[in-house]
């Protein structure tokens, strides 16, 4: 999980007009990214795709002019946390206000002053760039660097919803660390946690599909979300999983099951139907991992369909 900086920040330039544009963009150029829309709703779909972290938007287009586009952005959940700069002729303090109170971060005037444009620009992606990081650690957790349980709970919901919409299968794995109260008997829990922290790096190395998110889910326990993914699909990814935190090597002599540190998965496929929830789905993943632990643990098992 990294922080974005300011060299990997994307600007987004929305205007009508192409001369301010080429303008805008030789000003910013070296900054970030640039980006750009000629119209209102052209910079509604790229900022969707696109996730700019600052938006320099004109107030003065035609159609759907700069404020019915701030509108829509500040509405958009997945949009919230890019900045708008408006640009506009407009220069009275009453232009000002209503730019800012339409929930814009700053204002830049025309005629456009290069110095102040790239201060104002700098300025904005400074404070995005320590924003994401504060965001970052608040869904981060501390011990391992995986997500945290909060953000996983909010990206089920979020996952679970859009796959419903468009009829995909959304999977679930939950590990467990085997016996792990005997491994911090043994070796003490500053071990204990040197091996939680092993172990979540193996599972965070195995999620690597566009979308496939790991999380602590809390203990020596994780959670691994895994969208668009099919029963089937499932049948040896949590034997993988376990073979990945054998190849660890961790000593484990007092424990029943192998003299290294082991994990037991339970896995689960859903295809989302109205009236189902995320947390039934949580609920069969914690039913298969039940029954991977009473088959001997160190195995994964997949729920059966309904």
């Amino acid at each position: 999980m990294t922080a974005v900086t300011q060299s990997d920040s994307t600007i987004l330039i929305i205007d009508d007009n192409a001369d301010t544009i080429r303008l805008l963009s030789a000003m910013v150029r070296g900054q970030a990214r640039v980006l750009f829309a000629t119209n209102g709703a052209a910079g509604i779909d790229i900022a969707r795709l696109q996730r700019p972290q600052l938006i320099l938007l004109d107030v003065e287009m035609a159609g759907m002019d700069g404020f019915a586009v701030c509108d829509v952005i500040r509405r958009d959940p997945a949009l919230r946390s890019s900045a708008i700069i408006f640009v506009t002729a407009q220069s009275s303090p009453e232009a000002e206000i209503a730019c800012l109170d339409a929930g814009a971060v700053d204002f830049i005037p025309k005629p456009l002053n290069a110095a102040v444009v790239q201060a104002r620009v700098r300025t904005h992606l400074r404070l995005q760039a320590a924003l994401a990081t504060l965001d970052g650690l608040a869904h981060q957790d501390g011990l391992t660097g995986l997500f945290n349980r909060r953000h996983f709970d909010s990206q089920l919901a979020t996952e679970f919803a859009r796959h419903r919409r468009h009829g995909m299968p959304l999977g679930l794995a939950l590990v467990d660390v085997d016996h792990f109260k005997l491994y911090n008997d043994q070796y003490g829990h500053q071990q204990g946690d040197a091996c939680l922290k092993a172990v979540a790096g193996a599972i965070r190395e195995g999620a690597r599909r566009p979308g496939e998110l790991a999380a602590r889910y809390g203990g020596e326990e994780f959670v691994v979300l895994l969208p668009n993914t099919r029963r089937e699909e499932l049948l040896t990814y949590g034997d993988w999983l376990c073979s990945r935190v054998t190849m660890l090597d961790l000593p484990h002599p007092t424990a029943p099951t192998a003299p290294a540190v082991t994990i037991s998965v339970g896995l689960c496929s859903m295809l989302p139907a109205e009236g189902d929830t995320p947390e039934a789905l949580l609920h069969k993943a914690d039913m298969a991992l039940y029954e991977a632990k009473a088959a001997g643990r160190n195995r994964g098992v997949v729920a059966g369909p309904d």
